[in-house]
């Protein structure tokens, strides 16, 4: 259970269940911060409970596709935290609706609501000239955030890793059922891996008014990998051999027009072209300051945590590296 230490204020926080949402909550918690969850289903919303005391945490039901849900959700809230993203379409659920006109919607409610402070979760790569869907939507988001409230925070994290992340522990569970994993585009791409512990850390500083106002912040950790040197590491950690086959772009294009429409959504054409773009932080950002430094925050090595939670893939889980030391 969070420790907290007086009762801050109320921030709501839009994807408050999700991957770096759950990690947010805990962070505001432990500050002193009561949290209120808007989430589309929040009867899965369970996990969130324990992390702070009673009443603390309060889930309630909002969609960005219902403005009146998410002008509901802000009601009495002091900041709000916007972290709702999707890396593949499916049914109702589009980039244009929930990265461009859910970014607005929560923007323009919270201007409504006469709050001051809204930080908002965009993504590397983020362009409006972009090929990809995903990052043409993702700028969007920034425009509309930051034409209605041009005080706002905004984070663009490389790619996230932790306990629950959709990259490492993706692939380290095809490994026990495959003798090869694929590096698509030859493995060549690179990422600039961020710990969630450490984008929560930011998101909370933000809400605390410890970040500037109208700034985009780049949020990579202190290594750049390429996708093969993640796979390698990934192989590493788990105690696996496997072969790490090179797959042309367009012979992923082929597999991605397939995948697409098999559960679980492996891999989509606008993912593709994601992936012929580098994933780390820019220059201007590094010189600028608008980065973990410039936040004052020491980024987590990938070594230092992919082992507490990948040792679960590894031949007899935790038992299987004192059995071969």
């Amino acid at each position: 259970m969070a420790v907290l230490s007086g009762d801050k204020g109320l921030v709501t926080v839009f994807g408050g269940s999700g991957f770096i949402g759950r990690h947010v909550v805990r962070a505001l918690l432990k500050r002193g911060w009561r949290v209120r969850a808007a989430v589309r289903r929040p009867d899965l919303a369970g996990h969130l409970q324990p992390l702070g005391m009673v009443g603390w945490v309060q889930p309630v039901q909002a969609n960005l596709r219902y403005r009146w849900s998410v002008d509901r959700a802000v009601e009495g809230a002091d900041a709000v935290v916007n972290l709702v993203a999707i890396l593949a379409e499916s049914g109702r659920q589009r980039f244009d609706t929930i990265h461009s006109f859910g970014a607005r919607a929560v923007a323009e409610a919270t201007r409504n609501a006469g709050i001051g402070r809204l930080v908002h979760v965009s993504a590397i790569g983020a362009d409006p000239e972009s090929a990809s869907d995903y990052a043409r939507t993702k700028a969007a988001g920034e425009k509309a955030v930051f034409e209605t409230i041009p005080a706002a925070t905004v984070f663009r994290p490389s790619i996230v890793f932790g306990p629950e992340d959709k990259f490492f522990n993706r692939f380290a569970g095809m490994a026990p059922f495959t003798p090869a994993l694929p590096l698509i585009g030859g493995g060549h791409t690179r990422f600039q891996p961020a710990f969630v512990g450490d984008v929560a850390r930011a998101i909370a500083d933000a809400v605390e008014g410890k970040a500037k106002g109208g700034t985009v912040y780049e949020l990579g950790g202190p290594e750049v990998k390429t996708f093969r040197e993640c796979m390698e590491l990934m192989l590493k950690e788990i105690d696996r051999s496997r072969l790490l086959v090179p797959l042309p772009f367009p012979v992923a294009g082929a597999m991605a027009s397939v995948l697409q429409h098999l559960p679980g959504k492996l891999l989509t054409p606008d993912q593709l072209r994601q992936l012929k773009y580098d994933n780390v932080v820019s220059e201007a950002a590094r010189r600028e300051k608008r980065t973990f430094a410039g936040l004052g925050i020491e980024p987590t090595s990938l070594a230092s945590i992919l082992p507490s939670y990948l040792v679960r893939f590894r031949p007899r889980g935790q038992f299987e590296r004192s059995r071969t030391a």
